[in-house]
């Protein structure tokens, strides 16, 4: 099996197979709302952060196959990470879909499995719009670094 094949199952499995799926009904969760009116791709998140941690991410939504891949797979990498780890995964992510070097790639586990998106210019939104909801719900809580 090669890359591309590899990495296009791993998108269909989140598609299908989402995880972290489903809002929560709790007031500690921050909520996010953000779409794309270009295609279409509407996305619900919620972040449970405690301590500068994030405990919990969930997300709903509506969109195509790399948008619904990548809430889930967003739901996943950044999960117990801290703020700032979170924060710059989600960098890197942005990183790599721009076809920039990277240190160490391996650190976005599943999230790799987007690095072709960037070929396309229109999809890049679609593979962005998770990790932005749940960036534009972080970047309020980081630290005076």
């Amino acid at each position: 099996m090669d890359l591309k094949t590899l990495y296009r199952s791993v998108i269909m499995d989140h598609y299908k197979n989402p995880k972290n799926k489903g809002l929560i009904n709790d007031e500690n969760y921050l909520t996010v709302h953000l779409n794309n009116p270009t295609c279409g791709d509407d996305i619900i998140v919620q972040l449970l952060v405690k301590d500068e941690k994030i405990i919990d991410l969930r997300h709903q939504g509506k969109g195509c196959s790399i948008c619904c891949a990548a809430a889930s797979v967003a739901s996943e990498l950044l999960k117990n990470k801290s703020i700032e780890e979170a924060l710059n995964l989600t960098q890197n992510y942005y990183d790599l879909l721009m076809g920039k070097e990277l240190l160490n790639k391996n650190i976005l586990e599943d999230a790799l499995a987007f690095e072709g998106v960037g070929q396309f210019p229109a999809r890049i939104k679609c593979a962005t719009l998770a990790f932005k909801a749940y960036e534009k719900g972080l970047d309020p809580l980081k630290g005076d670094n």
